[in-house]
């Protein structure tokens, strides 16, 4: 039963990605390419994190951390600098 669950959660992930993907790559506006940019990134922590439960390695978790940690830093200096802002 939590195979299904897996299974299922997985081919949700893809269908997020490609709508995210979707959002990213016709984005009429750089904000909202930002906002597809960081829903990939999102998804991407939830594909990485799926992928640990099913092989069974805690070591992706740990790399859907750090992943999750620079996609942020990224998805700020993307912002600060649509922005124009600097202090």
């Amino acid at each position: 039963m939590a195979d299904l669950f897996l299974i299922l959660a997985g081919v949700l992930t893809v269908l997020t990605f490609a709508m995210a993907g979707y959002r990213f790559f016709k984005g009429p506006t750089a904000a909202d390419r930002i906002v597809g940019f960081d829903a990939l990134t999102i998804v991407s922590v939830t594909g990485i994190i799926l992928a640990a439960l099913i092989s069974g390695r805690a070591i992706y978790l740990d790399v859907a951390l750090v992943y999750a940690l620079l996609s942020f830093l990224g998805v700020l200096v993307a912002a600060r600098y649509i922005e124009g802002g600097e202090e």
